[in-house]
């Protein structure tokens, strides 16, 4: 291929290193008194650099949730595509695939957490509520006692506060990752089991 791909592939990891950047200031420091100017100034380029990829702080925020997010429209999508209502093997895939789309996720949730106040101001927090939604709509079974359906949206809870409370307990990441959604998929088979 031309060099046209080589520039491609340039630029795409310059935006790959601003958000990197960008997220963990905005974690470390907060959303509010994280400047463009201090985001040029870690990843050493002039602001105008950082104005060519990125017009706004926003903007950044932004495509780090579209990226981070896309897998979580996808596997929404592929539930969506099984035959209905989805079998408990189905509801049990999606949480494994859950699982590791937020092991990627993770540096993403840790600002979610720390900027709440943030969130809900940027469009990105009602989108994520309602990809939750979504989730939550495969492990359901519409017709099922609300214990069961508290059960299955207790499942995506699960996975998102294991996630915060874990990372601060000794062990291995993986171990834990495991274990949290073993819980999340006992609640969606105890869930399942009373149909």
């Amino acid at each position: 291929m031309g060099t046209g791909t080589g520039n491609q592939q340039r630029r795409g990891d310059t935006r790959q290193r601003i958000q990197d950047v960008a997220l963990e200031l905005f974690a470390a420091q907060g959303y509010e008194k994280t400047s463009l100017r201090e985001i040029a100034e870690h990843l050493e380029v002039t602001k105008a650099a950082l104005y060519y990829h990125f017009k706004t702080k926003e903007a950044i925020l932004t495509s780090i949730f579209e990226d981070l997010t896309r897998p979580i429209d996808e596997l929404i999508e592929w539930g969506h595509q099984q035959p209905q209502p989805p079998s408990l093997e189905i509801r049990q895939q999606v949480l494994r695939r859950y699982s590791e789309i937020l092991v990627h996720a993770a540096p993403f949730f840790r600002f979610m957490q720390e900027n709440q106040a943030t969130m809900r101001d940027l469009k990105a927090g009602e989108s994520f509520k309602e990809r939750m939604f979504g989730l939550h709509e495969i492990l359901k079974d519409p017709d099922a006692p609300m214990t069961d359906q508290v059960r299955c949206f207790s499942a995506l809870f699960t996975m998102h506060a294991g996630m915060f409370v874990l990372k601060d307990l000794e062990g291995d990441p993986e171990e834990k990752r495991k274990a949290i959604l073993e819980v999340a998929i006992d609640l969606v088979t105890q869930a399942h089991s009373g149909d």
